[in-house]
């Protein structure tokens, strides 16, 4: 009765002559989340320092078609014989481009084994399931990971 109350309230303040509109809506969606990667592509690196160091640099070759830039090595000496000396020269390979990548119906068929890849599982749709039946109710039951119910019910009253 308590529920009622309100609605009794807003009824009698209305005139004799309004008109009561009501309106009832239920809906269920239900989602399973779909798999997905996110590969990138990591770039070569080269780099030198040192002290009492005289150098012909080296550097990084500049690839052709889908291979990754190579090192090109410098050559080095210390510049004052018997002096303390410092060198540090690194080098990290970069991705080369995959080939022979094929994408169908707008899925990739095989992943590239790039340096950074992130990958997440799809949802299992286990028992999902969502109904509503001619009476307005609506049932729910959860499914497995990576997955959502969600129902709604609106109900609107417009006095005119």
């Amino acid at each position: 009765m308590k529920k009622l109350l309100p609605l009794a309230m807003l009824l009698m303040a209305a005139p004799a002559n309004a008109d009561l509109i009501t309106k009832h809506s239920t809906s269920v969606q239900l989602t399973v989340d779909a798999a997905a990667s996110q590969a990138t592509r990591l770039g070569s690196s080269y780099s030198v320092s040192g002290s009492n160091v005289s150098a012909t640099l080296g550097g990084l070759t500049a690839p052709s078609g889908t291979a990754a830039a190579t090192m090109n090595a410098g050559t080095y000496s210390q510049t004052t014989d018997g002096s303390a000396f410092s060198f540090t020269e690194s080098f990290n390979s970069g991705d080369a481009i995959p080939t022979g990548t094929t994408v169908s119906s707008g899925v990739v068929g095989t992943l590239p084994a790039f340096g950074s890849v992130t990958t997440t599982a799809g949802g299992v749709a286990g028992s999902l399931a969502g109904t509503i039946n001619s009476a307005g109710t609506m049932s729910l039951t959860a499914g497995g990971a990576g997955t959502s119910a969600t129902g709604q019910f609106v109900a609107e009253i417009t006095i005119k």
